[in-house]
């Protein structure tokens, strides 16, 4: 049964009154949710930077002979380096001071880039082999390969989550 033709008195709109802001106004376009392409978008950013880090601490280390530990603290370390450089340089080409773009780069990559490391890891720790695999070894390459495209999976949902609260990449979105 449809009530609406019951209604007494005319409906409240916030909006419509001076003073007043809806949720949408705090966050823009993204209160409405992002689009799919939007977070697909800004886990490819994300993943590029996290990509270049890692792959250059893990062949840094293994070419060193580090220890599996040794290595992955480096190649984690460059990713997170990496993965906030991308964004750190885009928003200090925008105008941004710095200290502001450090603080743009840490909120729009930091949940981004660290689900990216547990996953990409989790996967390579758990490939039976690819720990003690040099770089010469298909077992290698096809585990961090195959690691980075299951954190792109993963991490996907979690950018589209937070682009549509205002969050991650929506922080960086104000300064293209």
């Amino acid at each position: 049964m449809d009530h609406s033709t019951h209604r007494t008195g005319t409906g409240h709109d916030p909006a419509t009154h001076e003073g007043h802001h809806t949720h949408a106004d705090h966050h823009g376009k993204y209160a409405q949710g992002a689009s799919w392409p939007m977070a697909a978008k800004a886990t490819l950013h994300c993943l590029t930077g996290c990509a270049i880090g890692e792959i250059l601490g893990m062949v840094i280390g293994t070419a060193l002979l580090w220890g599996n530990v040794e290595t992955m603290v480096l190649a984690i370390s460059l990713a997170f380096l990496f993965g906030y450089s991308f964004t750190l340089f885009a928003v200090l080409r925008a105008g941004l001071d710095l200290k502001s773009a450090v603080k743009v780069a840490l909120a729009a990559d930091t949940v981004s880039i660290a689900v990216m490391e547990l996953v990409d890891n989790g996967i390579i720790a758990l490939t039976p082999g690819a720990m003690e695999a040099h770089l010469s070894d298909g077992l290698f390459w096809s585990a961090l390969l195959g690691g980075f495209v299951v954190a792109f999976l993963i991490t996907t949902p979690v950018n589209k989550w937070m682009i549509g609260r205002g969050k991650g990449h929506a922080v960086v979105h104000a300064y293209h």
